[in-house]
């Protein structure tokens, strides 16, 4: 079974906007349940679809199929539920390891998140001078929960 580990951390300033491009994501849900979602996504002019499964805090199975953009795109515009979320993602080398930083748009303005996906949950790794407060665990900052409670409605300024 295809496993993602990962943690994720709020992101404190811009400096990694120097470090990468990003590129335009807008994803949404089919399904969300507690423990399990299905997930379409548009990355750049790419389609996938996800059903992803909770195991514990820090990782889940996941499984992601490439399908054609068009399919991805009509199901984002028609058969989501709850809020589509949208946002730069910058990919982030940093040894051997990539960092996800993703600055949310849209309802989820203002939040920017970077996660890090780590061969085993105890593997070490180095925090960037731009990392911040860790997430892991937190489950509002879940992308399915995004969908369904926008940063806007829950954030502290």
């Amino acid at each position: 079974m295809p496993l993602e580990i990962e943690r994720k951390f709020l992101v404190k300033n811009d400096f990694y906007r120097s470090l990468a491009v990003p590129v335009i994501y807008r994803q949404g849900y089919l399904a969300i349940l507690s423990e399990r979602e299905v997930r379409v996504r548009l990355a750049g002019e790419k389609g996938f679809l996800s059903v992803k499964a909770r195991v514990n805090d820090t990782t889940r199975h996941e499984f992601e199929y490439a399908i054609p953009a068009e399919d991805a795109a009509f199901m984002l515009d028609n058969l989501c539920t709850g809020f589509r979320i949208e946002k730069l993602r910058y990919l982030i080398p940093d040894n051997g390891l990539i960092w996800e930083v993703d600055e949310y748009t849209g309802d989820n303005s203002g939040l920017v998140v970077a996660e890090i996906e780590l061969p085993d949950p105890a593997y070490p790794f180095s925090k960037p001078v731009w990392i911040g407060e860790e997430i892991t665990g937190d489950d509002r900052y879940l992308n399915a929960a995004l969908a369904l409670n926008p940063y806007k409605n829950w954030q502290h300024g």
